[in-house]
């Protein structure tokens, strides 16, 4: 457990911090994609349904979440491994969409039992959505770290190599790379 502010610093700035904040920040954008999409598509009546639209707004977040997790927390590049990547991601996924589900169904009911407002009934499905997912978080975030883990210790130096030299790049003011 970090004692100071600085012992926190300190481990951000190590490959595992890194990459746990890189995870965490996919996650706050994905879910930002999940919430927005559910309050627009519900909140606004173009999908009517409770159920069918946390449905909808979890699968529009599914995709750039599998990208950003990735090849931005975890740095892999080039082609996915079906097996090793592909199929256990979108598992997770969908357990995490299927748990939303049940939210849903549980806030479809009190929408109806209670004849709660649709402005109402819109912050709740979405925020049903947010605490289903807060949830799987923890899980995903250690099934995550073994799927897209890099056995090779050249992969990892490699990795640190180049976020050295892009921190080193960015202090000197020299414009990254496309």
């Amino acid at each position: 457990m970090p004692r100071s502010l600085s012992d926190v610093i300190a481990w951000s700035k190590t490959h595992q911090g890194r990459k746990l904040i890189r995870y965490t920040l996919s996650s706050v954008i994905t879910t930002a994609i999940s919430f927005s999409t559910i309050v627009i598509v519900y909140g606004f009546h173009i999908i009517s349904g409770i159920i069918a639209a946390t449905l909808f707004g979890n699968l529009v977040a599914v995709i750039p979440s599998y990208y950003l997790s990735r090849a931005w927390a975890w740095g892999k590049r080039g082609r996915s491994h079906w097996l090793k990547e592909v199929v256990p991601y979108w598992s997770m996924s969908l357990a995490g969409i299927a748990f939303s589900m049940l939210g849903a169904a549980y806030v479809k009911y009190l929408v109806h039992e209670h004849h709660f407002h649709h402005l109402a009934s819109t912050a709740l499905v979405a925020c049903m959505n947010l605490a289903s997912f807060a949830v799987f978080w923890v899980l995903k975030v250690l099934l995550f770290n073994k799927i897209f883990h890099t056995n090779k210790l050249e992969d990892i130096e490699e990795h640190l190599k180049e976020e050295e030299e892009e921190e080193e790049e960015e202090k000197q003011g020299v414009p990254k790379s496309a």
